[in-house]
């Protein structure tokens, strides 16, 4: 596994993480003090930022998980990949794509996320 893989999977599972301990280790491990995720929902920038939308999901969606589903494709300092927001039945709640910029020290400095798939071109 690549250490941008790392990254990305380190981001994907603070958002669920329970343990608040564990929570800031991972967002630590993943972004830059002054990272920031845009969404169709929020935009937010920093630690305690990225902690508040965590903690917001895991009581919104108890027990639900974010993961990958495709490799991470990264050039220069970018990086993109697919997710899935699942139930704890396994139900699929949620896809999307994330696209994110990558900071020197290889965490994440930031990161746009779109739900859903690309939309067809109504021009074709």
């Amino acid at each position: 596994m690549s250490d941008v893989t790392a990254t990305v999977d380190a981001y994907l599972e603070a958002l669920t993480q329970t343990d608040a301990a564990r929570r800031a280790e991972l967002i630590a491990q993943a972004w830059t003090e002054d990272g920031r995720f845009v969404d169709p929902l929020f935009d937010v920038q920093g630690h305690a930022a990225l902690d508040e939308l965590a903690q917001g999901v895991i009581a919104q969606y108890p027990g639900h998980t974010f993961r990958r589903t495709s490799g991470v494709d990264s050039h220069h300092n970018l990086v993109r990949y697919t997710f899935e927001f699942t139930s704890p039945d396994g139900t699929v709640v949620l896809t999307g794509t994330d696209v994110g910029v990558l900071a020197d020290d290889g965490r994440l400095q930031g990161m746009a996320g779109f739900f859903g798939d690309v939309p067809a071109d109504q021009a074709a």
